[in-house]
């Protein structure tokens, strides 16, 4: 089977974007936006949705949404461009902020806190997934997820090992879980950019996903949710030894 590399825009962006609730239209709507962007949702040098379609599945007017994008380009974030293949471009990370931007946020970050609030969310969606049972179409979109990950070139590993997580987090069928754990998982990614690609660490990461996946669909849940832990359990150990 041929599969998008990075699965189909909307399959990206449904975790993150949903309507916002009335009286924070404005912030709620740049911080879902931001999400995608920090997410790696929409990789650098791709394109936003069309304003009408994220005016739309935001809930709010254009004019909100054209007030959202400005705040992002003044931040270096995105850029506009104007002809017939214009739009909103996600700029490259390497010019939204540069690193010394990025390590600033990252000293600002209570990593202990933040590593406890993934694992807590990541192990409950895990558990979740598995008692609840998938159906044909959700199988499908994890096992897909999976071997994008699988498959990654080491350049676009962590873009798609996050949205296999989220993918993970949309089928638990907790809405509130899923914009927690985006939240959470944005702030993860600014700490994981800020240590080195470890082919070693990857290729077990990897092994961990393929059982956490297998344990999911074969509805084990201690086994998910314990395989889950342990995938934390690593990742907190490899940013608590660079950063910590």
């Amino acid at each position: 089977m041929s599969l998008d590399p990075d699965g189909s825009l909307e399959d990206r962006l449904t975790p993150v974007l949903r309507p916002v609730r009335a009286g924070n239209g404005f912030e709620e709507a740049l911080e879902q936006i931001l999400q995608v962007v920090r997410l790696g949702l929409v990789p650098g040098g791709e394109r936003l949705p069309a304003e009408r379609e994220l005016a739309e599945r935001l809930g709010i007017s254009r004019v909100t949404l054209r007030e959202v994008l400005k705040v992002l380009q003044d931040q270096g974030l995105v850029e506009s461009r104007r002809g017939r293949y214009g739009g909103t471009f996600v700029l490259p990370r390497a010019d939204a902020g540069g690193e010394d931007e990025l390590r600033r946020r990252v000293a600002e970050v209570d990593i202990e806190d933040v590593l406890r609030f993934r694992e807590v969310l990541e192990v409950g969606a895990a558990g979740l997934c598995a008692t609840h049972g998938l159906g044909t179409a959700q199988a499908d979109r994890l096992r897909e997820a999976l071997t994008r990950t699988g498959d990654a070139p080491l350049a676009d590993y962590r873009r798609l090992d996050t949205m296999l997580h989220l993918t993970l987090a949309e089928l638990c069928g907790s809405p509130t879980l899923t914009a927690q754990y985006a939240a959470v998982r944005a702030t993860v990614n600014d700490l994981l950019d800020c240590i080195p690609l470890l082919v070693r660490n990857l290729e077990h990461s990897q092994r961990q996903h393929v059982a956490l996946v297998e344990a999911v669909l074969d509805g084990d849940a201690d086994g998910a949710r314990e395989m889950m832990r342990e995938h934390c359990a690593g990742t907190a150990a490899l940013l608590r030894g660079f950063l910590a």
